[in-house]
């Protein structure tokens, strides 16, 4: 029996032949070691072997005997933080968390000279939330989070709430738990694109040592459902099953095996022998359109072959806007489809509690719709199902999808014991979903003067094999981006068709990212027909405090200007880009500069119902508990809801004790996703506060016998009439007349306010080589009153460092079957350290008249201007327009040889 030192403690193990030091130690409940890739690319699973950093997933376990191993867990002395556990604490260095242990480990050994550069040093840490500025602020020491100060919580920029357990690693995400007499589930996915399953023989799978059962689809309940999660399932198609006989992508899954590890269910996997017929494919949009197009569906669309819907408006006339212009531009832009590529994988653990009830712990948006669909699926319920999150490593809308609970939950109701289903990172590329590639042709006329006469768009959004989040994400595009702009006429033409490829889905941006892309491109394009400066065209045309949010649907519309910032915006980035960062572009003739420029808005929540509930409790302690069913998934909503309660209730942050996602013990909420976590779930906690406030000052008048009016409550008191009374007090009182100081409220997403967001970037692009420098990059958002000033800082930079991955790297490619051809990081590159500038954030003064404390929502909509300002940026250095995403060397080379 080998000997290991693991955080200063001695045990003996044997690790299994081949096995790597990751799992050997997430075997021992070691759970501060993170799994996000499998191949040493993302460094979430960094630990010390004698004092240097390595990647477990790629250092062989038995490596590990006779040397000193030192995780994330064993780096405090005690309860004295690491210096560098302290620095990630006091600049807040991370959102969701998943990389902050392997990051903090890396970090923890640099030397001062390797600190100087960063780049270099923090290579093999890969972040998909904070855009790195936040963490290159711990390395350097730099302080960011404020006091928490009673009254003062609202608008402060305090530490999350979990903070110490994500820096010291004890933070638990959705595996990171021991669950006894545990099965482990995977699935067999399919190599093609499109066939029906004529056999499957399962008996050299069950015969693998350690397999349990295997389910096909001759075995799970036969319900048509859509995986996307909305609470009216109406707005999205029932085209999928659970386990079906026809595949439609390669990466559909065909059959699950569930065995007593890990290896032997994939064993399983490998051992059955499935039988297909092959039938035609198709791929591209387009030719899915076309007469004669191989059909994708046959459960009810037919009429319309492979195209799920469309979606069509137009306010005035387009034809006679255009025939009014004394300029009119057309062209067509393109988007490619890309991964959310959050560092936690998708997954699920179910099993049947002693209370009689199924259990599903997993890692989504929106833990009550899934409780719905399960019901819906397997015939069981709601009473009957208890789903809940713990803590969830990145969403970015890739986990507003059901699909892992399903295959979990009915294994364990077969098999009467604990299963568990982790995915791979090679599983997120070929087996969830993505952003919708989409093509747009804009058409736009004006006058001399710049004024918009004519406004028009046609779309085809490529929504995959499936059409879950379709016709959403459709209307989104038609909505936001047209409504950004004044103009008497404008058309639009949008249809969502059926492909031979892996669906798409919920994304950061929700479909009007896409569009955004297009217009603001093609504004550009019409200033330089009509001579005039990009940003002097929209101030002309961009929508007012005062004007219609109207995109191209006749009839009122619930989506207003709670507050508009929509100029301040321009201003700061204008000023910021006149001004310069001292940033110069590398020397020689080679290199060209350009600045460019977008906006975007973004209702707050989408059209469709969104609704939250909260609840909360006076304790004896005088503090209180908050209860809110949202996922908090580094969107930071937890420390916000803290903070709103705390502001209407006068005490500190840290007096506001919180529990969310939890279908037992939180009233309803739809999910987190689609902005809403601040203008809905907010808004109940801030209704909830103010009825308990209520609440307690009515009764300290009763029990003080002062006016209701005389009475105020100041921290852990209420002060009446000069008289403090502890709120411990009032809760000892009121328990003794048999009731308890509480409240519930719930809130509805209507009307909803509308944010904004203009990048500015300037670059330097290579002629010869179509490389592209980012010198200077700027944000300006109307994101209303900050809750946590620090935090919307954080959302903005990883939505920025999110952009700019679509814009300039990122890409899923296809092969001529069909299949995902870069399915890991190493291939699919996400940006590093390396690859994004520091964004100057700059937010407008505004507060906002409809939602809670003057906020509205923040995470999303940064996003949408960045590529588009490239686009732009690259069209003033070069005079070309480089129209489809992302703009890898590849891509531009040719272009760049006509100059």
């Amino acid at each position: 029996m080998s000997e290991f030192d693991v955080d200063g403690k001695l045990f003996s193990a044997e690790p299994e032949p081949g096995q790597c030091l990751r799992t050997f130690l997430r075997d021992r409940e070691i759970y501060g070691v993170k799994k996000g890739c499998d191949s040493g690319d993302c460094g979430a699973c960094t630990v010390w072997l004698d004092g240097k950093p390595f990647h477990s997933c790629l250092v062989p376990a038995f490596r590990a005997e006779g040397k000193k191993v030192t995780t994330v867990q064993g780096l405090a002395d005690g309860d004295t933080l690491h210096t560098m556990q302290q620095s990630f604490h006091d600049a807040q260095s991370f959102q969701c968390g998943f990389c902050a242990a392997g990051m903090i480990m890396t970090a923890a050994a640099l030397t001062d000279e390797q600190k100087q550069d960063l780049p270099r040093a923090l290579k093999g840490n890969l972040c998909r939330c904070t855009g790195y500025r936040s963490i290159a602020d711990a390395v350097h020491g730099l302080t960011e989070v404020e006091q928490d100060v009673a009254g003062k919580a609202c608008g402060a920029s305090l530490a999350n709430p979990f903070t110490e357990d994500i820096v010291t690693g004890h933070a638990k995400y959705t595996m990171d738990v021991t669950v006894p007499n545990l099965l482990h589930l995977k699935v067999l996915r399919s190599p093609h694109a499109h066939a029906r399953i004529t056999n499957i023989d399962r008996t050299s799978a069950l015969a693998v040592p350690g397999v349990v059962a295997v389910f096909t689809h001759e075995d799970v309940p036969h319900r048509l459902y859509s995986t996307a999660l909305h609470e009216d399932h109406l707005v999205d198609p029932d085209d999928t099953l659970i386990l079906d006989d026809v595949i439609r992508f390669v990466g559909q899954r065909i059959a699950a095996v569930v065995a007593e590890t890990e290896a032997a269910a994939e064993a399983g996997c490998r051992a059955l022998n499935v039988t297909y017929d092959e039938l035609p494919a198709v791929f591209d949009p387009f030719s899915a359109m076309e007469p004669g197009a191989p059909v994708l569906h046959d459960k009810g669309f037919e009429e319309n072959g492979n195209i799920f819907v469309d979606i069509h408006g137009e306010v005035g006339s387009v034809a006679d806007g255009f025939a009014r212009a004394d300029a009119v531009h057309e062209r067509t832009y393109s988007t490619s489809r890309v991964q959310h590529a959050h560092l936690e994988t998708h997954g699920s653990i179910a099993w049947r509690g002693d209370d009689g009830r199924w259990h599903v712990r997993t890692s989504t948006q929106a833990p009550f719709v899934v409780q719905a669909k399960l019901c819906y699926l397997l015939g069981l319920r709601a009473r009957d199902v208890h789903v809940f999150t713990e803590r969830v490593g990145g969403g970015f809308g890739g986990k507003q999808e059901m699909i892992s609970e399903d295959l979990v939950l009915w294994a364990t109701m077969k098999l009467g014991r604990p299963v568990k289903w982790e995915w791979t990172r090679e599983e997120e590329f070929i087996g969830s979903t993505t952003r919708h590639q989409m093509t747009t042709r804009v058409k736009l006329g004006a006058t001399r003067d710049g004024t918009l006469t004519a406004l028009e768009v046609y779309v085809v959004s490529n929504t995959g094999a499936y059409a879950n989040h379709a016709s959403e994400t459709l209307a989104a595009a038609l909505g936001s981006p047209l409504a950004a702009y004044r103009c008497s006429n404008k058309k639009a033409l949008g249809f969502a068709v059926y492909t031979n490829v892996i669906p798409g889905g919920g994304f950061r941006g929700y479909g009007a990212s896409q569009t955004t892309f297009a217009i603001e491109c093609a504004m550009d394009e019409l200033a330089h027909l009509l001579g005039m400066s990009p940003l002097a065209l929209r101030r002309r045309n961009m929508v007012g405090p005062t004007d219609l949010v109207e995109s191209v649907w006749d009839g009122p519309s619930d989506a207003s200007f709670g507050s508009y910032g929509l100029d301040q915006c321009l201003d700061h980035v204008e000023a910021s880009l006149a001004q310069g960062n001292g940033v110069e572009p590398p020397e020689g003739d080679d290199w060209l500069v350009g600045t460019g420029i977008a906006l975007a808005l973004l209702e707050c929540g989408p059209p469709t119902e969104h609704r939250s509930g909260a609840e909360m409790t006076l304790l004896e302690t005088g503090t209180y508990h908050l209860a809110v069913g949202s996922s908090e998934m580094g969107n930071g909503i937890t420390n916000a809801h803290r903070q709103i309660a705390a502001g209407v209730l006068g005490t500190k942050a840290s007096g506001v004790d919180i529990v969310n996602a939890d279908t037992d013990r939180t009233l309803y909420d739809t999910g987190t996703f689609a902005s809403t976590g601040t203008v809905v779930a907010g808004k109940a906690v801030h209704l909830t506060a103010l009825a308990l406030k209520d609440d307690i000052l009515c009764f300290a008048s009763e029990y003080s016998g002062s006016p209701r009016e005389d009475c105020e409550l100041e921290g852990d008191a209420v002060v009446c009439g000069g008289r403090r009374i502890p709120l411990s007090d009032l809760y000892t009182a009121r328990k003794e007349s048999g009731r308890k100081l509480h409240a519930t409220r719930k809130a509805y997403l209507t009307p909803r306010t509308i944010a904004s967001n203009v990048h500015g970037v300037r670059l330097a692009l290579h002629k010869v080589t179509g490389e592209i420098r980012i010198l200077q990059s700027v944000h300006g958002a109307d994101i209303g009153r900050p809750i946590n000033p620090l935090q919307c800082r954080g959302q903005i930079d990883g939505a920025v460092g999110m952009a700019f991955g679509w814009a300039l790297t990122e890409n899923m490619v296809h092969g001529p079957t069909g299949a995902v051809i870069n399915p890991n990081f190493r291939n699919y590159r996400i940006p590093a350290f390396a690859d994004l500038p520091p964004t100057e954030v700059f937010f407008a003064d505004t507060y906002d008249t409809i939602g809670p404390m003057g906020a509205k929502s923040q995470g999303e909509c940064a996003i949408n201007p960045v590529a588009p300002a490239v686009s732009n940026a690259l069209l003033d250095a070069t005079g070309i327009r480089f129209d489809s995403l992302p703009f890898t060397p590849d891509r531009i080379f040719d272009k760049l040889t006509a100059l």
